[in-house]
């Protein structure tokens, strides 16, 4: 969601921090940015919308200094504004923070008591007046956070720095990830290492409840105890050039193209002519897989859907029991743990404060064992698991989530191949005949792009549209959720979807001209159902537009437009009809005006509740 940079340097940081911010632009934000220190003097800039109009402000008005701090802000507590937007002031103490401090209407009316005035709604301005309060009483910076932060409740992760002490900044961490960049005579703090990727490669990663102290040529770090400890330097190899989309007009767009190359990454190595390797996830895995008696699925939006579509598979194919559940529910109620349960996170950014929560939680709930399933290495999930498989997707900067999603759904194909023969229940001929699915499905995902002329005329009939049905049966009910969230994300045309046996049971009273009607049909054993319930939608006035095997017998007319995609093995049909709706969403976008990577009131990763 938010963004932060921080830069502690002998140079003049600027440029970096705003090039920072730029390579978060993709998490979306409404607001942005930047305070740097000069000797004693401190120099703000704030401005609402883009990026570039901080960028251009600052060249009116250029700052200079080696200690500064910068902010994308997507806003929880007070509307999008300058006076909103981050950094906020108290004193000499500046501050930038991600999340949501729970606690803020009390710790506002005590510090009012004490006779701050606040000039913002933010909950973070109660960071900047608590730590100045505490800095009053304190030895240094450093020793004021670490007081201030047993004070405060919710998600964190904040950096300050002290107007009179410019050669330092001080950064707490608690539910909302820090990076600390390593560079020569120069250290960086960033909310994701991708903002840093111009000036380092080495990081450390800031583990839950740490709070460090970062100078040009040290790093400090103290845990939640208040112990000094170290945390592994890493040598990033992430890729990642913010202003680059090719030939393509949306990052979007591109990403949708990188899907046979991105499916390609995460096989490879993964698998042999006919076998799963089960190392790929992670040392000990055969050990846990044969022991596995229950699947718990936990993940959020797009990355529930790939969830829903595993469920699927894990009874179907590897015959064990199998439930998913979307975080945000999971960490609020009492559930019962099976016995040898496996809990499986998904996430593409891998710091979804939902699940993150619901995987801590599980710790002390009786799962056997964890595993993420996740696109970026290093992050809080694939930190905290037990397991973990990275989906090789590469960078995705579009807020509608493509790549992600399919590698996801190509990585837990695999896993349920791995547990089903470390569990007995799957032979071998079957594994060798999945592999061999999972080996065409880069060319079959080619073949579908291949439709994208003819999708995009069929976008223009969804011009005037302000509502929409989404069909599918048996696995593909889950893809035909995915196809009406990709459609509301990034068009704002309500969309539904329902399985499709669901008609009868209340749906088909929406049925008319004004309601177009999408389904996806694979040639597989549900087929007559689903043609059933095509011809309600038809008996009752219904438009349909339906992306059907050619094998499938659907002949079209004036009711019903027909998108032929190509025979596909029946267990990678979830995987290559995902691939049509997002190019329809991208279409029916282009058409309605919108902004496609960056959709209103969405952001990338969700870091708070």
């Amino acid at each position: 969601m938010c963004g932060i940079v921080g830069a502690v340097a002998q140079r003049d940081v600027a440029e970096i921090l705003v090039e920072g911010l730029r390579r978060l632009e993709y998490r979306g934000y409404d607001s942005a940015g930047v305070a740097i220190v000069n000797g004693n003097e401190l120099g703000r800039l704030r401005r609402l919308g883009k990026v570039q109009v901080l960028a251009d402000a600052l060249d009116q008005q250029p700052l200079a200094g080696g200690t500064g701090i910068a902010h994308t802000r997507w806003a929880t507590h007070g509307e999008p504004s300058e006076r909103n937007a981050h950094p906020h002031v108290s004193g000499d103490i500046t501050v930038v923070h991600n999340g949501i401090i729970e606690n803020h209407e009390e710790l506002r009316t005590e510090l009012q008591a004490m006779g701050y005035e606040f000039v913002s709604d933010t909950d973070t301005e109660v960071i900047a007046h608590l730590v100045h309060h505490h800095r009053q009483h304190s030895d240094s910076l450093l020793a004021a956070l670490q007081t201030a932060v047993k004070q405060l409740r919710g998600a964190y992760g904040t950096v300050l720095m002290d107007t009179q002490d410019p050669s330092r900044l001080v950064v707490a961490r608690s539910g909302s990830p820090l990076v600390i960049g390593l560079g020569l005579g120069e250290n960086f703090i960033a909310s994701d290492q991708l903002a840093l990727l111009p000036v380092t490669r080495r990081f450390m990663f800031l583990e839950e409840g740490d709070v460090a102290e970062v100078t040009r040529r040290d790093v400090r770090i103290f845990d939640v105890d208040g112990q000094a400890v170290s945390r592994a330097e890493l040598e990033s190899e992430a890729s990642h050039d913010a202003g680059d989309k090719g030939e393509y007009r949306h990052y979007m767009l591109k990403e949708i193209y990188e899907q046979p190359k991105s499916i390609t990454d995460t096989l490879e190595g993964r698998i042999t002519d006919s076998a799963v390797v089960v190392e790929s996830f992670g040392n000990g895995a055969r050990a846990i897989f044969e022991k596995v008696e229950h699947i718990q699925l936990i993940a959020c939006g797009t990355s529930y859907h790939s969830g829903m579509v595993a469920k699927y598979w894990f009874e179907a194919l590897a015959g064990v029991s199998c439930d998913i559940e979307i975080a945000s529910e999971f960490r609020y109620r009492k559930s019962v743990v099976r016995p040898n349960s496996l809990l499986i996170t998904l996430s593409q950014s891998g710091e979804t404060a939902d699940t993150l929560a619901a995987l801590r939680l599980a710790k002390d709930s009786g799962f056997m064992s964890s595993l993420a399933i996740c696109n970026v290495p290093g992050s809080s999930l694939v930190r905290e698991s037990d397991l973990a498989f990275m989906t090789r997707a590469g960078a995705e900067i579009g807020v509608a989530s493509t790549k992600a999603f399919t590698t996801q759904l190509a990585g837990l194909l695999m896993l349920v191949a791995a547990v089903g023969r470390c569990r007995g229940n799957m032979s071998v001929d079957t594994e060798a005949k999945l592999v061999q699915a999972l080996r065409t499905v880069p060319a079959h995902i080619g073949d579908t792009l291949a439709l994208a002329k003819d999708i995009e005329a069929l976008a223009e009939e969804f011009a005037d549209k302000q509502n929409s049905l989404f069909l599918g049966r048996g696995d593909q009910y889950p893809i035909a959720m995915e196809g009406a969230l990709k459609l509301k994300e990034i068009s704002y045309i309500h969309a539904e979807a329902y399985a499709a046996g669901e008609l009868k049971h209340g749906p088909l009273a929406l049925i008319d001209a004004d309601m177009p009607i999408i389904v996806v049909a694979p040639n597989n054993d549900l087929l007559e159902k689903l043609k059933s319930n095509v011809e309600e939608v038809r008996a009752r006035g219904g438009i349909l537009y339906v992306f059907a095997d050619k094998e499938a017998g659907f002949r079209g007319d004036d009711t019903m437009r027909v998108m032929p995609v190509n025979h596909v093995d029946e267990v990678i049909a979830p995987i290559i009809y995902t691939v049509p709706l997002q190019l329809l969403s991208y279409y029916v976008a282009l058409i309605k005006g919108t902004d496609v990577d960056q959709p209103r009131n969405l952001a990338k990763s969700v870091t708070v509740e």
